[in-house]
C-alpha cells in the first residue's frame, strides 16, 4: 500500500478549498429532500435537487415503499439475471413501456448503471457512437467501454452533429446518443433537427431522459413525447432518483432490442437488482405524475416565473428552457464564495466549476421542485441577487424614482 498511499498523498485541491472555507460538498442534511431542509439544525430552503415534481416525501409514495419492505423484505439478494426478478418490476417494466410508449422496457438499478451497460455494448468495432460534448458523465463512460468509434459533436450543433455522420461509413450502425434536457444548462435537445440527420445518414436515436422524465412530455413521458417523435426514437433512458423520487433506472426500446440487453448487458446480468422499496415508490410515483398533471403545471409556471425575474436581476441564465435554470458566474471561486454565503443565509444552491465545465462557464445551478412556494422564489430570487452583488457578479441597480 507504501506506493499507492504515496501516489494519492500530493493530491490536496479538496484540502485547499476548505482551507480556504468555501468547500462546497458532501454538505449534511438532517431531514427529507423537500422544499426546505435541515442543516447543522437550521432551516435552508432547497434550490438544489433533482426532485423536480416533490414526490420524495409524498404520503402514497412512502406508504408504498414501507408496504412493499412488508412483502418482500428489504432487498433482492441477487441480480435479475438469476433470483433477484421480482413481479413488481415486471410490473414496473410493463407500466414503463406504456408510458414512453415503447414495446418493452428493462430497469437497473441506477441510471448510471443503464448508460453504462446500454451504450457500451449496441454498437460494435465498425460501427459508431455520435455524442453531444454536454452528455452526462454515464454516457461518457458507456463509450469508453464500447469498441466501437466514438465521435463528439459540439453541443446542440447540427452542422457539427452531420459533420460527424459524414465520417461514418454508410452501411455501419450509427447511434447518436444525447440527453433530453441538460443536467447542468437545462437546455432541451434539438431533437428534431437529429431526426432528420438520422433519417438523412441511417442512423438510430437514444435519449437519456434523467433530467425531463416528468417534466416534459405528456404526464411527463419525456422528450420524444414533448416534440411527438417517439416513433422516431429508437431508445428512450431513464432514472427514478429525480422525478420518480426513489433509486434506479431504466432503458425503453421495441423488443427485440431489449431482448438482446437484457442478455448481455453486464451492468445488469453482475449487479443486484432494484429493492422492493425502490421499485414500488416509483410506481406509485407514476400513479401520480399521471393523476396529479397540476403538479407539472405549477412546476412550468414557477419556471417561467424565476427565469423571468433572474434576468430582470441581471443574471444570465443561457439558454435554459427548464426547470434546471444556470446562473452563470464565470468563475470558479466566486461560484463558491457565494454558494457559502447562501447557505449561511438559508439557501441551498450548487455550484459547477472546472473541470465539471470550463472556468469561463462556471454556475450555480438552481433547479425548482413542483412543491415550492412562489414566495419561496421569491426569497431565493432577493438572496441570491444580494450575494451576487456584494460580490460583484451583478451591478447595484439604480433605483428609479
Amino acid at each position: 500500500m507504501g506506493i499507492l498511499k504515496d501516489k494519492f498523498s500530493g493530491y490536496d485541491a479538496p484540502q485547499k478549498v476548505m482551507q480556504a472555507g468555501i468547500y462546497p460538498y458532501f454538505r449534511e442534511i438532517e431531514s427529507d429532500q423537500d422544499t426546505e431542509v435541515i442543516i447543522n439544525g437550521q432551516k435552508v430552503l432547497m434550490f438544489g435537487s433533482n426532485s423536480y415534481l416533490g414526490l420524495t416525501n409524498h404520503p402514497k409514495v412512502k406508504e408504498a415503499a414501507k408496504a412493499a419492505i412488508d412483502k418482500y423484505g428489504t432487498g433482492c439478494a441477487g441480480s435479475r439475471f438469476l433470483n433477484g426478478t421480482l413481479d413488481i418490476h415486471i410490473e414496473l417494466e410493463n407500466k414503463l413501456a406504456q408510458l414512453v410508449n415503447k414495446e418493452a422496457a428493462l430497469c437497473y438499478s441506477t441510471g448510471f448503471q443503464v448508460n453504462i451497460g446500454v451504450v457500451s455494448i449496441l454498437a460494435g468495432r465498425h460501427d459508431y457512437l455520435l455524442l453531444d460534448d454536454l452528455d452526462h458523465a454515464s454516457i461518457i463512460e458507456g463509450s469508453r467501454l464500447s469498441f466501437s468509434k466514438v465521435l463528439k459533436y459540439a453541443h446542440n450543433d447540427m452542422e457539427a452533429l452531420e459533420a460527424k455522420l459524414r465520417l461514418c461509413h454508410k452501411d455501419s450502425i450509427k447511434l447518436i446518443v444525447v440527453d433530453g434536457v441538460f443536467s447542468m444548462e437545462g437546455d432541451i435537445v434539438k431533437l428534431p433537427e437529429i431526426v432528420v440527420l438520422a433519417e438523412k445518414y441511417n442512423a438510430s436515436i437514444m435519449i437519456d431522459d434523467a433530467h425531463s422524465l416528468g417534466i416534459l412530455g405528456k404526464n411527463g413521458s419525456g422528450t420524444a413525447s414533448h416534440f411527438g417523435l417517439t416513433d422516431k426514437v429508437d431508445l428512450i433512458m431513464g432514472t427514478f432518483s429525480k422525478s420518480m423520487a426513489s433509486l434506479g433506472g431504466f432503458i425503453a426500446a421495441d423488443k427485440e432490442v431489449i431482448n438482446f440487453i437484457k442478455h448481455n448487458s453486464r451492468s445488469l446480468i453482475f449487479s443486484a437488482s432494484m429493492t422492493p422499496s425502490s421499485t414500488a415508490a416509483v410506481l406509485a410515483s407514476i400513479e401520480i405524475m399521471e393523476n396529479e398533471p397540476e403538479r407539472i403545471r405549477h412546476l412550468w409556471e414557477l419556471t417561467a416565473y424565476a427565469r423571468e425575474r433572474f434576468q430582470e436581476a441581471g443574471f444570465d441564465t443561457g439558454k435554459s428552457e427548464t426547470p434546471i435554470i444556470p446562473l452563470f458566474i464565470r468563475d470558479d471561486i466566486k461560484a463558491l464564495e457565494i454558494t457559502k454565503i447562501l447557505l449561511a443565509d438559508g439557501i441551498f444552491v450548487n455550484p459547477v466549476v472546472a473541470p465539471a465545465v470550463p472556468k469561463e462557464d462556471s454556475l450555480i445551478r438552481y433547479s425548482l421542485m413542483a412543491t415550492h412556494t412562489k414566495e419561496q422564489v421569491d426569497i431565493s430570487i432577493e438572496k441570491i441577487t444580494k450575494a451576487a452583488i456584494k460580490l460583484g457578479i451583478l451591478e447595484l441597480q439604480p433605483v428609479l424614482v
